[in-house]
């Protein structure tokens, strides 16, 4: 299929954006296509790229809220976790990809169980997605092998789909719940199969401290020790991080994922990020999971991690509109190897358009410091990705049914 949006604003000028198949084609011609969409009154910016999230926990929203990150953890997310099926998980997802395609965000990094459910429903929604079966081992070994099983199973069966949009990566939670042995396992894994790693790293001060007294040095030193750090590792939240280990990370080609809302949610401390922009080390954007947010909106993503660093900083130019606005973009596309987050020619077509008739973005002084500092995902009034129109004029196929569905398993997951 072949789509025309023309007379769009694209950098402050008005043009037409050419797509054809998945890629953007053309810029600056208008061409027959065999759907045109009016960019009149809109603008077009890339889709976002939500770096760290578990998409289905949609269904714990505001489940257990205002409590510290272990307890939360250990004595109620947890708990509720062992409870879900692979069905729960599909309508989870499901959930989470309307939220997303209503917010601008066109693909995402994901961690989770049962994750056979989150790629149906990916594949069903049309979102664009790297998708990884959570590792957890707690140091026993018959645990570690039950879960290399199923990784090496989920691998399997997400090539096996043969969808473009879908690819599989490795989910190993964090260095207090996955064993040396497991992560040496899952590096090797990562080097043979060219497979991405999604990882926990250095969210809490609890964390570092657990990590020394069991290997007798900090996360960073201990991963580096062993092998496990790589350009395909990208490493959610990294607050807990002194310059040198960010450096150590930075000559591994190790990426990082910021995660703002849920790192203040939590209480859990706030990412040093002068540091990292200093060191020129990768950084992306990611919400976490709506258990710890409450929610997967990039807009909101993108003007909290602005603000917390001006104010952490005392220091107003930090994270200015445009690097936070690449950030969420340009950066989360490098992130996870996929040719998205710009409008150019040649490009994966995963493209929002913004609608400008709205009150919080007017006047249009500066549209990108609209877009961070004023705007909210509900400016989306048309979201593209891999040249297919999932939302236009704010609606979605089946929107209403999804909704209805995923509040009746979750009353029943809470229930069981």
């Amino acid at each position: 299929m072949s789509i025309l949006i023309k007379d769009v604003l694209l950098n402050g000028k008005e043009t037409s954006i050419y797509i054809e198949g998945n890629r953007i084609s053309e810029i600056g011609a208008k061409v027959e296509a065999d759907f045109v969409i009016d960019g009149t009154d809109k603008a077009i910016f890339p889709g976002l790229v939500n770096t760290h999230t578990h998409s289905a926990m949609t269904l714990l929203r505001s489940y257990s809220d205002d409590l510290r990150l272990q307890e939360w953890l250990e004595g109620n997310i947890w708990p509720l976790e062992a409870k879900l099926t692979e069905d729960d998980v599909y309508w989870g997802s499901k959930l989470a990809c309307l939220e997303m395609i209503k917010t601008g965000t066109t693909c995402f990094n994901d961690m989770y169980w049962f994750m056979k459910g989150t790629a149906r429903a990916v594949e069903e929604m049309g979102l664009r997605a790297v998708l990884a079966e959570a590792f957890i081992d707690l140091f026993k070994e018959e645990m570690a092998e039950e879960m290399k099983k199923k990784t090496m199973d989920f691998v399997k069966h997400v090539r096996g789909m043969n969808n473009e949009r879908i690819t599989p990566a490795l989910g190993p939670h964090a260095i207090y719940t996955v064993s040396k042995e497991s992560l040496e396992w899952i590096r090797e894994f990562s080097d043979r199969e060219n497979l991405q790693i999604h990882f926990h790293l250095a969210e809490t001060e609890r964390e570092n401290e657990d990590c020394k007294r069991m290997y007798g040095r900090g996360p960073v030193e201990f991963l580096e020790n062993i092998g496990f750090l790589s350009h395909r590792l990208i490493a959610a939240h990294s607050i807990w991080l002194k310059e040198k280990e960010i450096k150590t990370l930075r000559e591994n080609g190790v990426k990082i994922s910021h995660n703002p809302t849920s790192n203040l949610k939590l209480a859990s401390g706030v990412m040093p990020y002068p540091l990292m922009r200093n060191s020129g080390i990768s950084v992306s954007l990611g919400t976490d999971g709506c258990a710890s947010n409450n929610n997967l909106d990039m807009f909101e993503e993108m003007k909290i991690a602005a603000i917390t660093q001006k104010g952490f900083t005392k220091d107003p130019t930090v994270m200015p509109a445009r690097e936070v606005l690449k950030i969420a973009t340009i950066n989360g596309g490098k992130a996870l190897g996929l040719n998205v987050g710009e409008i150019k020619e040649g490009y994966l077509a995963d493209i929002i358009l913004i609608d400008l008739k709205r009150p919080e973005l007017t006047p249009r002084h500066d549209l990108i410091s609209n877009l961070v500092y004023s705007a909210n995902g509900s400016c989306v009034d048309t979201t593209i990705c891999n040249g297919e129109i999932l939302m236009q004029n704010r609606r979605v196929n089946g929107e209403e049914s999804i909704l209805r569905k995923a509040q009746s398993v979750a009353e029943d997951l809470i229930n069981r």
